[in-house]
């Protein structure tokens, strides 16, 4: 027995449902667009011990390195490199950190009208 008048499940079938996830399908494209172009440019910078600065962009690559004239002594070398690795993980972690913040503005739990898909 078939049942008429249901119009592919009250109207959420067919060609409105794949319009709907076409155009979150181009806004998620999109989205992902801004925050590469956001993680592109943005730098951010840490330092250790007053004369070790490191730069990372927002993929946490590292893209400049400062140190200072006055720790350039000789003796401090040991000290000069664990202030450089630890301005590294720091400003990687804040690229971590507005990294992951950006990723999850994307998951589809943020997107309008279908909540709690995750």
């Amino acid at each position: 027995m078939a049942l008429k008048g249901m119009g592919g499940m009250g109207g959420l079938g067919g060609p409105n449902l794949a319009k709907m996830m076409e155009q979150m399908q181009k806004k998620l494209v999109e989205d992902a667009q801004k925050m590469q172009e956001t993680l592109d440019t943005s730098r951010f910078e840490a330092s250790a011990g007053g004369a070790v600065k490191a730069t990372v962009n927002g993929h946490g690559e590292l893209i400049a390195i400062v140190i200072s004239p006055d720790a350039l002594d000789p003796s401090a070398a040991e000290d000069v490199q664990d202030m450089i690795i630890s301005a590294v993980n720091e400003a990687q972690g804040k690229a971590s950190e507005v990294r992951e913040a950006e990723q999850k503005k994307l998951m589809p739990a943020n997107i309008p009208g279908l909540p709690g898909l995750f």
